[in-house]
């Protein structure tokens, strides 16, 4: 999988043009509803850096952080991955980042096949907001939420 994001990457870089991309910081809270016992509130904080591959649909590299926390949970996750947005109308976009979730806390904890489709309304040039999905598969278990959260843009 990690040989699979490695190559994804590359062969992007190789198909966009530097010159348009555009940096989103963001975050999200949001609820569990994987297989976590005990954990009864999502945070995540992310950034992305998105180039403009066609009219309206951009492509590139991601990372986040997500943490899942409560009373007998404390789990985190860092994802990295390939984010992809499409414009389906002026002030609608739909989304996906796809990845390999690497667990980070505690110390131990597995790692996996990371996705994240999301429903977005731009606010303003510069701010979206969201609805999103986070699933995290691991070894028969899913570490999964529901959340809602916005990025800033800043153009480059």
């Amino acid at each position: 999988m990690k040989k699979f994001l490695v190559v994804a990457m590359m062969a992007l870089g190789l198909a966009v043009n530097a010159q348009e991309g555009q940096l989103n910081v963001g975050g999200t809270i949001g609820l569990p509803v994987g297989d976590f016992e005990g954990a009864n509130v999502t945070g995540a904080i992310e950034a992305n850096y998105l180039f403009n591959v066609a009219e309206g649909f951009k492509v590139g590299p991601s990372v986040s952080y997500v943490h899942f926390q409560g009373e007998g949970a404390d789990v985190a996750f860092l994802p990295l991955a390939v984010a992809g947005r499409y414009n389906v109308a002026e002030k609608f976009v739909v989304g996906a980042d796809l990845g390999y979730g690497i667990g980070v806390r505690p110390s131990g904890v597995d790692s996996g096949f990371y996705y994240r489709p999301m429903v977005g309304y731009q606010v303003s040039e510069k701010i979206t907001l969201h609805v999103d999905y986070t699933n995290v598969a691991l070894d028969g278990v899913t570490a999964s939420t529901v959340g809602l959260g916005g990025t800033y843009s800043f153009s480059l």
